[in-house]
């Protein structure tokens, strides 16, 4: 075959033609993968900070905020709640009274573990198995415990915590409930950030 018939511009055409065609292909498809490695608005939401007023809650009385998919519990303790959480009595029952174990902000690591005394912010997840433990704040005997002095139980699998979310010595969680990262200013409670 002879090279007299044959169009050059014509072929040059077509390879510039056909590797143009295969690069916007090769961009197309790369697009929807090069995407996939961001975080998509829903999963930046799900991380993001959540602000609530917490003005109007009463003393002994709980809240439930939402925070990455768990519940948060927003407890204003009473003065006497709050006697009760710095009695040796108490501590003595607790696996880990001090919160040696790291489940709460450097500010947390106290017999309250919060910034402010009476206000008790906590993810409400039972850290054995992830279950939810219902808030119990009455002083009194129950079933579970004769000398409870009020706090938190997680009645699927009979899991205790006092109202600080520390864990007693002897039930299924291993450790203490976990402390997320927050914030006050004034009346406005922002969990997901550190002042």
């Amino acid at each position: 075959m002879t090279q007299d018939g044959v169009n050059k511009g014509r072929r040059r055409f077509l390879y510039i033609a056909t590797g143009a065609v295969g690069a916007v292909g090769a961009v197309g498809v790369a697009t929807p993968f090069v995407k996939s490695w961001f975080p998509s608005e829903k999963a930046k939401a799900v991380g993001a900070p959540v602000s609530v007023d917490i003005g109007s809650i009463e003393s002994g009385e709980m809240r439930i905020v939402e925070w990455r998919g768990k519940p948060v519990f927003v407890v204003r303790r009473t003065a006497e709640m709050i006697e009760t959480l710095k009695g040796e009595a108490l501590k003595s029952r607790l696996a880990d009274p001090e919160s040696e174990v790291e489940q709460q902000p450097s500010f947390a690591q106290n017999d309250t573990r919060s910034l402010s005394e009476e206000l008790l912010v906590i993810e409400g997840v039972c850290t054995h198995l992830g279950c939810s433990p219902k808030f119990t704040p009455e002083v009194e005997p129950q079933a579970y415990d004769a000398k409870w002095q009020g706090g938190f139980f997680c009645p699927c699998h009979g899991s205790k915590f006092d109202l600080s979310g520390r864990v007693f010595s002897g039930v299924p969680a291993p450790t203490n409930m976990v402390i997320p990262p927050h914030k006050i200013e004034g009346t406005l409670l922002t969990i997901g950030e550190v002042a």
